[in-house]
């Protein structure tokens, strides 16, 4: 058999497909990662063979900087940064009206690129990030047959009643006003309209007979796998297309002799990161790190792109690394502090780790809620939580957090890992074309 997944030339995304991946690769079979060239260690380390397939103008390998993007995408990300000192409806704004040249970037080439990497590859299975807006478009337009992975909290594939970029619901913290949450959703509507146009244009060129779509956002694959605990969606009350909870997709990290001594020397510790982007919010970073010295807890704080000495003083003990194997340290982690993206959330929870969560973007605020909700953590608004209240937090998510549901959620992702649940579903998919 061989396998084909197609993922963005991000870090963040490719590593939960690969990680889906090594469940094919370990039954022998082969599998090609269809990305771009930051990416290509990382498929190189999974064992992996790469087909060059840009889907995008930006690219990240590990931690994202501006200054390393091509001009456009330099801009892009420093007005999403820019965003998210704003607040919530602010940042949600930006990145509805950034939509079209991030998530449907030179659709018509990058749709017969795809198909070309289908033709020469032949494969009998194809796993596809959904936010591959244009591969997508371009397998189902030629009726190509692939199992659709979302990556983040369900919402990220809106359903009836929703609109794409609009949170179905969010925390407590934020108490955004109405005439604010009226303009953002006719706002994300309005964008909504613009990329089903482009998607139907696109599907046209590709296929002159193809059918249009009512709202580009809501196509899906023949088979939608939710990278996220079945757990914490059981209760928001959505209506979901056909579908299976693949809970984790917790990835074999390298060997880190430095991590295991301080491992070896330190107990009750949070683990703290903000991801590829949102690292950049050094001044978070630093509010957090002030909160964890003032409750004398111990850290290990992967900084990102922010420079460690903006973090102030460090304790004596900590570890602080711009990047760290974030599988190995949740496993001993007593809590983690995230900005709620997906690896952070479903690598935490499938180890029973609760969470402090901040948001910032996208589907981050209905995960929160999601995880407030369910008891497995607390959600503060990043911009607004002074350092007394994330001490607070802190204490409260350590001492209180309901540690059944954790459990559980843990349990059921080490008996039924996510690569093996995505092997036995689409495994046997097929990919034949009409």
């Amino acid at each position: 058999m061989t396998l084909l997944v197609i993922s963005p030339d991000y870090a963040s995304h490719l590593l939960p497909l690969a990680t889906l991946a090594t469940a094919w690769r370990d039954a022998g079979d082969r599998v090609v990662v269809a990305t771009g060239l930051a990416t290509d260690p990382i498929v190189r380390e999974f064992g992996l063979e790469r087909y060059d397939l840009a889907l995008g103008r930006g690219s990240n390998a590990r931690v994202i900087r501006a200054e390393d993007q091509p001009a456009e995408e330099s801009d892009s990300l420093r007005g999403f940064f820019d965003a998210t000192r704003r607040g919530m409806v602010p940042t949600l704004a930006y990145q509805a009206r950034e939509r079209l040249t991030d998530l449907m970037w030179d659709p018509v080439d990058a749709g017969r690129r795809t198909l070309a990497a289908v033709d020469a590859i032949r494969p009998d299975a194809i796993l596809v990030d959904h936010l591959a807006f244009s591969a997508r478009l371009a397998l189902q337009t030629a009726g190509v047959r692939y199992a659709d992975v979302v990556l983040g909290h369900p919402s990220a594939l809106p359903v009836a009643g929703e609109v794409y970029g609009y949170p179905p619901f969010w925390p407590a913290a934020f108490a955004p006003g109405e005439d604010e949450l009226t303009e953002l959703r006719a706002l994300c509507e309005r964008v909504s309209l613009r990329f089903t146009d482009e998607w139907n244009r696109t599907a046209a060129v590709l296929d002159p007979g193809a059918s249009g779509t009512a709202d580009a956002f809501r196509e899906h694959g023949d088979l939608v796998l939710y990278n996220y605990p079945a757990e914490l969606a059981r209760e928001d009350g959505r209506m979901l297309p056909p579908h299976a909870f693949l809970g984790s997709t917790r990835r074999e990290e390298a060997p880190d002799d430095q991590v295991e001594r301080w491992l070896a020397s330190v107990s009750d510790f949070a683990y703290v990161s903000f991801g590829s982007f949102l690292s950049v919010r050094g001044d978070v970073l630093r509010r957090v790190a002030e909160a964890l010295a003032e409750i004398g807890m111990p850290a290990a704080i992967a900084t990102g792109s922010t420079p460690p000495d903006e973090l102030g003083p460090i304790p004596e003990g900590w570890l602080v690394r711009d990047y760290l194997p974030q599988v190995r340290l949740l496993a001993s982690a007593r809590l983690a502090v995230t900005h709620g993206g997906n690896n952070s959330v479903t690598e935490a929870l499938g180890q029973a780790v609760p969470l402090l969560v901040l948001p910032f973007s996208t589907d981050q605020f209905a995960g929160a809620a999601a995880i407030e909700r369910a008891g497995a953590g607390r959600a503060l608004d990043p911009n607004t939580a002074g350092v007394p209240e994330l001490a607070a937090a802190l204490v409260a998510v350590r001492d209180s957090s309901n540690t059944a549901l954790l459990d559980s959620i843990a349990r059921e992702q080490s008996a039924r890992p996510g690569p093996v649940l995505a092997y036995g579903l689409a495994g046997g998919l097929g990919t034949p074309t009409s």
